[in-house]
């Protein structure tokens, strides 16, 4: 099976896509907690203690995990649109830390599954917290994000969340506050923009990005990750809401998972180690975008392919990253030009609502 369809039928089957760490602890760290900065250490005692707290909350994250996914659209509010089905599927998936530096903390999630009786492993998606972050990843649509600033007021006590994809790409960031009431703790952040999920960008061309409050939640039994979705479209003179969406991504933990997924990251990572640090060198440049619009199959299909060379030895991680610049050098781009010019390049309106109609 290749690498393209096996994805697209992993997608499908798994995306339509803690007990507390105190009680169950979690992966073991790649790196050592680093020295906690000096505006960290000038905090005062109930500062540091709900600085704790937070970080524990996000750790608390790591482990061996059920995956639920269940998304259903509730209100309609373009005139003739009809509610789709609800996509609901499930996954096994562990969650490790990358890096623990103290006010920063890495999570890589990887899909964990059998088809035929032989083990599937997929890099999934990944989450990096920055405790009162200087500037956050955002989606400015078309394939194109940008960082934008964040003052001192509203990072303060804060925390960041980026959200990258399967080979390391940006996917979208917010900034929220940790509270831990009532014994709950949870992360809420306002609404941001942020790409079509894969469960509709391979299959539907009616909207250009997601609206989305992105709520998570340490529970009993793991976390769950609750979002509030408006699903939008931005062609043409008018942008508006096409319907309204809601999900819940229930994490439930389980006994440790079979070891394909730690054999895949510690044969890998190393070579996305690397990817990352290209990445955020693009980051840095300012604005930047895909040279692709929809599903970036082009880009991350390849990528994925020289990791799990690297697993099998059919490559060094040297070479293969050599090959994935290659890739990232002609798939992205500084020049983005205008949001109207990137959505016209993914599809027309007439096209794309005719097409998810029939869906």
């Amino acid at each position: 099976m290749t690498r393209s369809s096996m994805f697209k039928r992993v997608a499908q089957a798994t995306i339509a896509l803690s007990a507390t760490l105190f009680a169950f602890g979690c992966a073991t760290t790649e790196t050592s907690v680093a020295p906690i900065s000096a505006s960290l250490s000038s905090m005062s005692a109930a500062e540091k203690a709900k600085f704790e707290q937070d970080r524990q909350a996000i750790l608390a994250m790591a482990g061996d995990y059920y995956v639920t996914f269940d998304f259903r659209e509730t209100v309609a509010l373009t005139p003739g649109y009809e509610l789709k089905k609800p996509k609901v599927s499930g996954a096994d998936e562990i969650v490790r830390v990358v890096e623990d530096r103290g006010d920063f903390i890495s999570l890589q999630h990887i899909l964990v599954m059998k088809m035929g009786g032989a083990p599937i492993v997929t890099k999934h998606w990944r989450q990096d917290w920055q405790y009162q972050p200087a500037d956050v990843l955002t989606f400015i649509g078309g394939n194109a994000w940008e960082k934008r600033p964040v003052s001192v007021t509203e990072r303060a006590g804060k925390w960041s969340q980026n959200v990258y994809q399967v080979e390391d790409s940006p996917r979208y960031g917010a900034v929220g506050a940790w509270t831990h009431g009532n014994g709950v703790s949870q992360w809420t952040p306002p609404a941001e923009m942020r790409p079509l999920p894969r469960r509709d960008q391979t299959t539907r061309k009616d909207y250009d990005a997601v609206l989305a409050v992105n709520r998570h939640t340490i529970t009993p039994f793991g976390w769950v990750q609750e979002e509030e979705n408006s699903k939008l479209v931005l062609r043409g003179d008018r942008h508006h809401v096409l319907v309204r969406e809601i999900g819940v991504n229930s994490y439930k933990r389980v006994d440790p998972l079979p070891k394909d997924g730690d054999d895949y990251w510690n044969a890998t990572k190393e070579f996305w180690s690397h990817i990352r640090k290209e990445w955020a060198a693009l980051e840095a440049k300012g604005p930047f975008g895909l040279t692709v619009q929809g599903e970036p199959e082009p880009l991350y299909i390849p990528i994925l392919d020289l990791a799990d060379n690297i697993q099998a030895g059919k490559i060094t991680t040297e070479a293969a990253v050599v090959e994935a610049q290659k890739v990232m050098a002609e798939l992205t781009t500084t020049n983005i030009g205008t949001l109207a010019e990137r959505i016209s390049k993914a599809t027309t309106p007439a096209q794309g609502y005719a097409e998810a109609a029939s869906k």
